[in-house]
């Protein structure tokens, strides 16, 4: 479960690390990993303030490790404590996505009836949006009702690849596929 701490100010401090999709800026919080940032980052998407870059913090080892495992096939399951800040609705939508099983999608009307708001899929997809756990908070797995890729900060290209790499060729909801 993720849980925020809005009562005091945390340190954030941050690293880079190339990955098969671009470089990726990891942020951590003493508590834990704080976000996972795009090359290309929208300035505004994820408001950090970002102290100093610091290569040996222990939360960012780890977690450039998990990624490194994620990438080559070997980890489908993240084990990293997490320290994002969001809204208590934000968390909701982010804890619903750590659910989600490596090689499944949801769809936003989906992922909105499991936190039971059920027509909140907009909601959930702009929660979705501003998820700052990129690939750990597994937001690529989220795909509209139709099977079709839509919005995702690295762009859907991105997205498409993450999803291959999970073995996921056709993008449907896990369950419709199903019932198809």
């Amino acid at each position: 479960m993720l849980k925020v701490d809005r009562t005091s100010s945390k340190r954030h401090v941050s690293k880079q690390v190339a990955s098969p999709v671009g470089t990726l800026t990891l942020v951590a919080t003493d508590k834990g990993l704080a976000a996972i940032l795009w090359e290309n980052e929208r300035p505004d998407r994820v408001r950090l303030d970002i102290e100093a870059e610091d290569r040996r913090h222990p939360v960012l080892v780890e977690a450039e490790r998990q990624l490194a495992e994620y990438f080559a096939g070997r980890r489908k399951r993240f084990a990293l404590k997490l320290d994002p800040s969001g809204t208590p609705f934000q968390r909701k939508v982010w804890n619903a996505l750590l659910t989600i099983p490596f090689g499944e999608t949801r769809s936003y009307a989906q992922i909105a009836k499991q936190i039971g708001h059920p027509s909140a899929a907009r909601a959930v997809g702009a929660a979705n949006g501003r998820n700052p756990l990129s690939i750990v908070a597994p937001c690529h797995r989220v795909i509209g009702s139709t099977g079709a890729l839509t919005g995702f900060a690295a762009g859907l290209d991105v997205k498409a690849r993450l999803l291959a790499l999970e073995g996921i060729a056709d993008p449907r909801p896990q369950r419709e596929r199903k019932h198809a």
